[in-house]
């Protein structure tokens, strides 16, 4: 029995275009500007912080972490301070009005079918988790926040690492198997079949299922079984 839906974001409940061509050229738009003007925050001082031990910047200028997290966004790296200061730069953008979020048609209703059904609704991207409230709060649907019982991000472990779903499992408080991992990144439902979560692939137009798939394989969450 299925109690838990663990769901990606990019190219699974939302289009990869937005985050691609709106999210991640707002977020390199405004760094320079956002890290001037708050570099003295506690908080962003301490992801400043972490992003230069992890590229090997022992006393950098501020020009040089600026640089360093720009060419990281335009790499987009899965870095954890990275995505932090990028989803300090988006609440902005969310709450001055500049962009919505995109969510693919079927996917609120679906949501909500879920959830009445008594299953728990839970996030895992690489995205920080307060970038990922952002998203669902902004969305072109509304607010989808209430839905959620809570948000993963790769503070918990890389998501192609078969621990990151044992810790989330374990955090959640349900067995593995009563988990169903939805994701369009077949290597991310490989570990996760690997520490026992139940998977599904989705394959989004103009993608399609694979002739054989490994996973199984649905074109939108109305196909999720």
């Amino acid at each position: 029995m299925i109690q838990v839906i663990l769901t990606d974001i990019e190219g699974t409940t939302s289009s990869i275009s937005f985050v691609k061509d709106v999210l991640f050229p707002y977020a390199r738009a405004h760094l320079p500007a956002f890290v001037e003007a708050h570099a003295g925050d506690a908080d962003v001082q301490h992801w400043l912080q972490e992003a230069a031990k992890e590229g090997g910047l022992p006393a950098p200028t501020r020009q040089q972490i600026v640089d360093l997290l720009i060419a990281w966004i335009d790499a987009d790296r899965k870095s954890t301070a990275l995505k932090a200061l990028q989803g300090m730069i988006w609440k902005n953008g969310y709450e001055n009005g500049e962009y919505r979020s995109h969510v693919y048609p079927e996917v609120p209703a679906r949501l909500r079918a879920w959830k009445d059904a008594g299953r728990s609704l839970y996030v895992y991207s690489s995205g920080s988790a307060p970038a990922q409230k952002l998203l669902f709060a902004h969305t072109e649907a509304g607010d989808l926040t209430p839905l959620f019982d809570g948000y993963f991000d790769t503070e918990v472990g890389g998501k192609r690492e078969v621990d990151s779903y044992r810790h989330i499992a374990a955090s959640i408080g349900v067995p593995p198997a009563a988990i169903l991992f939805l994701s369009d990144i077949v290597q991310e439902l490989d570990a996760a079949r690997a520490a026992g979560l139940r998977t599904t692939l989705l394959a989004r137009a103009p993608t399609s299922c694979p002739a054989d798939p490994v996973h199984p394989c649905v074109a939108d969450f109305d196909a999720v079984e």
